[in-house]
């Protein structure tokens, strides 16, 4: 539980940072494409920092929930896979790394779908 809320934490903080950089330090630097690039990441890690603090929350409730530990591991890779290759597209240019984003998208879905499992199975 804790580590999931300090890592929903942290990247909720790096969102909002990253989101600012964006917006001022990037606004001169990148065309609309490429800062539209980063936007996308800075939105799906903000929503994956909130996913992460409640998959925290839920682990208070239940602790020996390993598909709600799961989860959290999906969203954290996939914070870190589709957020960090679309910044880092944005930022560099680097096409080939788009091929790697949808994994980050699969396993958000991955993370979603065992939130969505451990739903049916525990709550009444």
């Amino acid at each position: 539980m804790k580590l999931f809320l300090m890592l929903g934490s942290i990247s909720g903080f790096l969102s909002v940072a990253l989101g600012a950089f964006g917006a001022h330090a990037l606004k001169e630097k990148l065309d609309e494409y490429s800062l539209g690039i980063f936007h996308t990441g800075v939105t799906y890690q903000t929503t994956h920092a909130l996913a992460l603090v409640l998959v925290a929350l839920l682990l208070k409730w239940y602790p020996d929930s390993s598909g709600l530990v799961w989860a959290g591991w999906c969203f954290t890779a996939g914070t870190l896979i589709f957020s960090g290759s679309l910044y880092t597209l944005a930022m560099t240019g680097i096409k080939v790394l788009g091929a790697i984003t949808p994994i980050g998208g699969v396993l958000f879905l991955a993370g979603w779908a065992l939130l969505a499992i451990h739903a049916w199975k525990t709550v009444s």
